[in-house]
This record gives C-alpha cells, sequence and structure tokens, in this order.
C-alpha cells in the first residue's frame, strides 16, 4: 500500500502500542489520526507530544457509543480512512470466580465490545470504497488457557473470532483483517492490571497466590528487554503489503509456540469453511505465520 497522504485511525494511542504505532506512521509520511480518552485532561501530555509531531488527536472513549460516532464524524470530514487499528484495551488478572459478573462486563465492554464499535462506524465507507485494513491488536493468550488470566484472555479470544469471522465477511468487498498477537512488552497496559474485586472470593483461594504470584513474575521477566516498538513495526509490514496479501495472524515476536498453534489451526478452519459450502470466501491466504 503506498503510503502517499494514507490515512490512519490508531485508537488507545496515549501509550503503549498505540502510541508507538501513530509514531511510527507519522514518521513515514502517514496522516495520522490518534484516539485517546480525555486528551484535554489526564492524557493532555501524550496529546500535546503527539501533535507536535502533526498527529492529530480525537478524544474518544470506545466503551461510548456517542463517543466513537462523534470521533468517526470527525476523523471521516477529513477523507476516507485506509487502516484503523483498534489497540485500545485492558487487562483484568486473577482467579476468575473472583471477579464479579459486573467487573467481568467492563472487561469486554473495553476489549470485545469496544473495537466492535469502532469498527462498525468505518466500515460503511471502507465498503463502499471497497478497500480498507482493519488491524486488530490482541495478544498470545488469545490462544491458550492461562491459569489467572481467564477473564482477560476470554475476552482476546471473543475478539478474535469476532475479527477472524469479519475476515472472511470483509474480504468479499476488499477489506482485510489482520490480527497481531503480541507478547509480553513492557506497556501501560501490563503495569496497570485490574484484579478481582470480590474480596472473599479471593481469600478462599490464598494458597493459590504463590502460583498467581509466580506467574506475574514470569510475564514481567518475559517482558524485560523486549521494545514495544517491534508491535508498530509488524503493523507497519503489514500495512505496506498489497492488500489480500496481508496474513489473518502475526506474532510478535514471530516465534514460540503461538505461531506453531496458529500454523497448525489455519488448514483446519480453512477446511471447515469448505466442508460448510463457505469456499467461496477462501480468498488465497498467506501462511499464517508469515510477517
Amino acid at each position: 500500500m503506498p503510503n502517499s497522504q494514507q490515512t490512519i485511525v490508531v485508537t488507545g494511542a496515549s501509550s503503549g502500542f498505540g502510541r508507538n504505532t501513530a509514531e511510527r506512521f507519522a514518521a513515514a509520511g502517514w496522516r495520522v489520526f490518534a484516539t485517546i480518552r480525555d486528551p484535554r485532561g489526564r492524557h493532555a501530555q501524550p496529546a500535546r507530544e503527539l501533535q507536535q509531531q502533526g498527529i492529530r488527536v480525537v478524544d474518544l472513549e470506545v466503551t461510548d457509543q456517542a463517543s466513537v460516532d462523534r470521533a468517526a464524524a470527525e476523523i471521516t470530514a477529513a477523507g476516507s480512512v485506509d487502516v484503523l487499528v483498534n489497540n485500545a484495551g485492558a487487562a483484568f488478572f486473577g482467579v476468575v470466580e473472583a471477579f464479579t459478573p459486573e467487573t467481568i462486563q467492563r472487561q469486554f465492554d473495553v476489549n470485545v465490545l469496544g473495537p466492535m464499535r469502532v469498527s462498525r462506524a468505518f466500515l460503511p465507507s471502507m465498503r463502499d470504497r471497497r478497500e480498507g485494513l482493519i488491524v486488530y491488536v490482541s495478544s498470545v493468550v488469545a490462544r491458550f488457557a492461562l491459569p489467572f488470566g481467564g477473564v482477560y484472555a476470554s475476552s482476546k479470544w471473543a475478539l478474535e473470532a469476532l475479527a477472524e469471522t469479519s475476515s472472511y465477511e470483509l474480504a468479499p468487498f476488499g477489506i482485510d483483517v489482520s490480527i497481531v498477537e503480541p507478547g509480553a512488552y513492557e506497556t501501560n497496559i501490563s503495569n496497570s492490571r485490574t484484579g478481582p474485586d470480590d474480596s472473599k472470593r479471593v481469600e478462599a483461594y490464598g494458597e493459590l497466590m504463590p502460583l498467581a504470584d509466580r506467574l506475574f513474575g514470569s510475564l514481567t521477566a518475559a517482558a524485560a528487554g523486549h521494545n514495544s516498538r517491534e508491535v508498530a513495526d509488524a503493523i507497519f509490514a503489514l500495512a505496506e503489503r498489497p492488500a489480500g496479501t496481508r496474513p489473518l495472524r502475526t506474532m510478535v515476536p514471530s516465534d514460540g509456540s503461538v505461531a506453531a498453534i496458529n500454523e497448525a489451526v489455519a488448514p483446519i478452519q480453512r477446511q471447515m469453511l469448505v466442508d460448510f459450502g463457505l469456499s467461496d470466501l477462501l480468498l488465497p491466504k498467506v501462511p499464517a505465520h508469515a510477517g
């Protein structure tokens, strides 16, 4: 995809993968819209720093439909959008039973319904033009079960199911869908995990807490030395690829067991669609592990 005045929208751009992605595309000459919650208040500093790089900052809260609609109207008034990166997210970790349903609903509202709200706001114009790329920033934990990570992981599993389904439904309209699965990185989302809200249920699992501490220690150790800009580079590489050749899933870093899972599952998934008589939706795809 040529980058001359191409337009990208990145959600959750105040820090981490979102900010890195906005800055990566701006440096390459793209017109960038970085969406941030409360850019005039709590996120005023990153908003100013992004604007100093020529990036347009837009106020957007993914859990608020009115906010999404206002932001989309402001952005599309300036022209068509070529790439949408659904990056905004939150991480809830802890014993599943100790989360109240209301808190689990909050997790899904940010990580699942939020990206769907944003995608629905920009898809009609992409379908009309019969071109575009939507990127969903997921996680490696969307491909396996991790104790104490069930609430977060299940939201990412749900996101990937919706994203992959959309990839088949949108392909005939010339729209690519790509899922980026980062491993462990030191970002704001990993440093601001939300825990369970039912303290009595947490106490009932007290004997397991050393295992949870061990897990979080392992995640922290795995993130050490990894530069979150690698994820931005992977997203940029996807945007640069010709339409129709982008892999459905890209793991960052590209090695590891999840890459093997993706490679093993992809042909089974494709065969299932053939068996259900949906092969017309299967456009040629590169291998799931390709970068």
